[in-house]
């Protein structure tokens, strides 16, 4: 997977770029998506690495199993991959062009799970004090996990807040032992 997500690196970079210099950011994010979860299934995968189909004919059938509109550049850029042997690196090249327009259009996705449901008004105040905190825009997912007695536990990319009983815990006890 590491290997993966290292060749998607330049692809979704270039691709992004050319998107945000053309302003077409919607309409690659669109057909990436797309693209990318029809790759991640396992008989596309086998399909896209079988030797008995040219790059091209790939590339084709892969456009006409998606119903994705190209435009010239995207099908460019696609016949590139093709060529290259990159196409199964679509979901990959997908989640990375996702992750450059979020740090561009200053969003940021964060996971909130706590003990209890959150209601609406308990959002939009973690959401209020998340935006001040980290300059973005957020959208907030939310889980229950009924093992943290209490608090929450917030994820946001790399970062984690861990604000729960059951983490406080866990700290004290490591604290008592240590």
């Amino acid at each position: 997977m590491a290997e993966l997500s290292t060749v998607a690196r330049p692809y979704a970079r270039a691709a992004f770029e050319h998107a945000r210099d053309h302003q077409a950011l919607d309409g690659w994010s669109e057909w990436l998506d797309k693209l990318g979860q029809a790759v991640a299934v396992r008989d596309v995968q086998k399909l896209l690495s079988s030797p008995r189909f040219s790059p091209e004919r790939k590339v084709a059938m892969l456009i006409e199993l998606t119903e994705v509109k190209l435009d010239d550049s995207a099908k460019a850029f696609l016949d590139i991959l093709g060529e290259k042997g990159r196409l199964t690196a679509l979901p990959a090249i997908a989640e990375r062009f996702a992750y450059l327009r979020a740090e561009h259009d200053k969003r940021i996705e964060v996971t909130v799970v706590s003990a209890y449901e959150l209601d609406d008004k308990q959002q939009n105040k973690l959401a209020g004090a998340l935006k001040k905190r980290l300059n973005r825009e957020i959208s907030i997912i939310t889980q229950v996990d009924p093992k943290l007695i209490g608090g929450v536990v917030l994820r946001a990319g790399d970062t984690v807040i861990d604000g729960s009983v059951r983490g406080r815990l866990n700290r004290l006890s490591e604290a008592l032992t240590a």
